[in-house]
Formats: structure tokens, sequence, C-alpha cells
């Protein structure tokens, strides 16, 4: 979207036209509420976008089991090095929907806006939604706006629900982890924290570090029709690598080895971390997933990884154990061991 939108058909006062920025009316439920979904926000989401985007949406009866999940996002500054928050909450619903082998169908956006928020910035995120809605091929039914003043947060927020739809057979959970399962990552990781990190702070790196952020839906499509058994997805956001195969061992009471030197950290990751003192393994990512699968489906599953887009650097990183039950244990490249341990807090605020 152009960063100068066309106000000659809008009816909105005057004070409006004069400083094209989010006002409080925006939010009032009114005139200016409905102009702004329908001069902004259905020209930006395009054919994803169900008319109207009324207070509910009436939705086919869907047969099978349903997967339904929400998420806020909050992510500062809006636009980072590879996407914004527009295309990040559309793909952290989707990919939750995802980490339970659903077909993601259908999602809601809520946008609570700061007075005074620039309406260039709002239609920018608004195309981004509706772009990335269309990648992941889902549709936007339904959606609320909100406008607080400006002491009260700052740009835009976005919540989003999303509903998917599970095929027969398919029994992916976070307890479900068995000793002799292989720890599988589907690509590079810490690119979304280090991308975010170096905008937000104005740090240079030598190269442009951009987020990973991408609907993984159609990557775990492929996973699940090599008929292989999938035990557990995940998709390793806030803490990382780290607190997700954390979570998962104390979910499933097992435990887990990792493998250091055969997790993909790319170079620049890694020397932006040892600079800020930063673990990789607790940097967030916005488009990868750890898959916990069977020995006997090992081989077929990085295939099938290997020929999607999302999945062309999936690698094998360790195994789950009978030993030390609820705890991760790394080997280092000198073949130490470690304990990799849950985040004590969070490394990087605002990162989604």
């Amino acid at each position: 979207m152009s960063n100068d939108l066309d106000f000659d058909g809008w009816s909105c006062p005057l004070p409006l036209r004069d400083t094209p920025a989010v006002v409080m009316g925006h939010g009032g439920g009114g005139a200016m509420s409905a102009e702004l979904v329908e001069n902004l926000f259905l020209p930006a989401y395009g054919e994803v976008a169900e008319a109207g985007l009324g207070d509910s949406a009436v939705l086919p009866a869907l047969a099978g089991r349903l997967a339904f999940s929400t998420d806020s996002f909050v992510v500062k500054p809006m636009f980072f090095p590879g996407g914004s928050i527009g295309d990040l909450a559309v793909n952290g619903t989707v990919n939750d929907l995802a980490m339970m082998g659903a077909r993601p169908l259908y999602l809601s956006t809520a946008f609570i806006m700061a007075e005074g928020t620039a309406m260039s910035d709002l239609g920018m995120v608004a195309t981004a939604v509706g772009k990335a809605a269309a990648a992941a091929g889902v549709s936007l039914v339904t959606g609320d706006t909100k406008v607080v003043d400006h002491h009260s947060g700052d740009g835009i927020y976005i919540n989003t629900s999303g509903i998917g739809v599970l095929a027969d057979g398919v029994g992916i959970g976070p307890r479900r982890a068995r000793p002799g399962d292989a720890v599988i990552v589907s690509g590079e990781i810490g690119l979304h924290g280090v991308a975010v990190l170096s905008c937000r702070e104005g740090l240079e790196f030598g190269t442009t570090i951009q987020s990973d952020t991408a609907p993984l839906g159609g990557l775990v499509a492929a996973m699940l029709a090599t008929g292989a058994e999938i035990h557990v997805l995940r998709d390793p956001t806030r803490g990382g690598l780290s607190a997700t195969v954390n979570e998962i061992a104390r979910a499933s009471g097992v435990g887990i080895e990792i493998v250091e030197r055969d997790v993909p950290v790319p170079e620049q990751v890694r020397d932006a971390c040892g600079l800020l003192g930063l673990d990789p393994f607790q940097v967030a990512n916005e488009g990868k997933l750890v898959a916990i699968v069977p020995a006997a489906g090992i081989e077929v599953v990085l295939a099938a990884m290997h020929e999607h887009e999302h999945g062309r650097e999936a690698r094998l990183i360790g195994t789950v154990v009978e030993e030390h039950r609820g705890v991760v244990v790394s080997r280092t490249g000198l073949g130490a061991t470690r304990i990799m341990d849950l985040p004590l807090g969070e490394q990087l605020p605002r990162i989604c």
C-alpha cells in the first residue's frame, strides 16, 4: 500500500483530512469506524476478507475435529527487516493451528490503535495482514477496531483468532514425545529475534538479518502427507528453541538430548548474539518448527521437509531419551554436556 492514502472519498471530519492519523472517533463504532473498515481494511485485505467483516461470522459446518487458537501481537517496532506486525499476526496464529496438525481456514482480526498513529502505517499493516492471509490460504471473516488515547499505548496492537480442521487420525500434542524419537528443526534459528532487535536498537551487523516470519501450514501438510507418525509439533517463538524443547520434555515426562553443532545457527545470528551476550537457542523464531518424530519416520519426514520452501534446511538435532526426565541436555562441540534450561525471562521484550 502507498504511504499516501487517498481521502477524497471519505466523509470524515475535516481534522482527519488535514492530519491523516488515527483519532479517537475511529474506535467509536459510528460512521468513522465504518469508513475505516470500508475504505482502509477491506481494500487492504482484498479477496481474503468476507464482505463487511461483521461482528460475528457465519461459517459452514466443518466435518471432523476443529482446532482453535488466539494470540495477541505487540511487537515494537511495527516494521522490521523481513516483515511487520501485520504478517506476524497472521502467521503466528496460523502456525499455532498447524502445530496441532490442523489445516488453517479462518481468522478474526482485532486492531487496537493508539490515537495519533499514522494512517499510512495502519494501511501498510492492514495490507500485510491481507497478503499474509492469502499466502496462508485463510479467510478473514470477522474483525474489530478500538482506539486508545496516546497515553495508553503506542502504535498498533493486533489480536488474531483462528479456526482449523484436523483430518482423521491426526493426533499431535506436547505430551506424546517418547524415548527413541528424533528431534528435528525445520531450519536456521534466531533470525526473527535478531532482526527485530537490530531494527529497534539501530544496530548494524555487517549484513541485514531478515525475520523468518512465514506460514507453516503447507510444510506441516507435506509432512503429514508422508503417512509417517508425528508425535509433537511446536513453533519455537518466545524463548526460542530452548524453551520449546524444555516444554516438550516436561509435558511428556521424557529427557531430550540436543547436539549443539547440528543446530543450524546462521553465522550472522551467532555473531550478533555473541556481541550482545545472548544465547541463540533462546532467541525467538517466527517461521520455524520443531518436530518430534518416531525413529521409523525420520528419513521420509526429512525428505518431505527438504522439498518444501520452508523446510529445505531441516535437520535432525537430537533425540528423546529415558534418562533425566523433564530435563534437556545439550552436547557441546567439545564433547561436554550442559543443561539447556528454560530462559529465566524474556531476552528481547515485545518480540511478537
